[in-house]
């Protein structure tokens, strides 16, 4: 009888042990969980707010490059108004010819000068769009190496 209770305490202790450790072990692994759900939200959190911050710089620098081509728009359709004006005072054919030919190259001189400002603002525009995400980028592969 005293080897059955021994036996029983043994048996008893072993399944109290396991349980103590199956305890501890689901404890950790919630915690690991929690924590590997808390980190990924933080990166979600981070993924959205770079999205965000790259739309906002688009957005940006599509409403310049709208204002800048009102501007130029304006700006052209007043210079062909006074070339209008100019060839219609003329005095003679030469006159017409020489106000046509100037008036061509100054609108193309200041078509290729707009095209290069428009270009430097569309190179800037994705620049900024694209840094949000760039960061983002870079810190991604940044955890993956050191995961390593």
């Amino acid at each position: 009888m005293a080897a059955a209770a021994a036996t029983t305490d043994a048996v008893k202790s072993t399944v109290d042990q396991f349980t103590a450790a199956s305890n501890t072990v689901f404890k950790d692994g919630v915690e690991k969980t929690l924590a590997a759900l808390n980190e990924a939200n933080g990166v979600s959190k981070k993924n959205l707010e770079a999205v965000v911050a790259s739309v906002t710089a688009a957005t940006k620098g599509a409403e310049a490059l709208g204002a800048q081509a009102m501007a130029y728009s304006k700006t052209s359709f007043e210079a062909q108004v006074a070339a209008a004006k100019s060839l219609a005072g003329a005095k003679s054919v030469q006159e017409v010819v020489e106000l046509q030919t100037a008036f061509a190259k100054t609108a193309l001189e200041g078509y290729m000068a707009e095209m290069g400002r428009m270009s430097e603002t569309v190179s800037a525009s994705v620049k900024d769009s694209m840094k949000p995400l760039n960061e983002r980028v870079t810190a991604m592969v940044e955890r993956l190496q050191a995961a390593r």
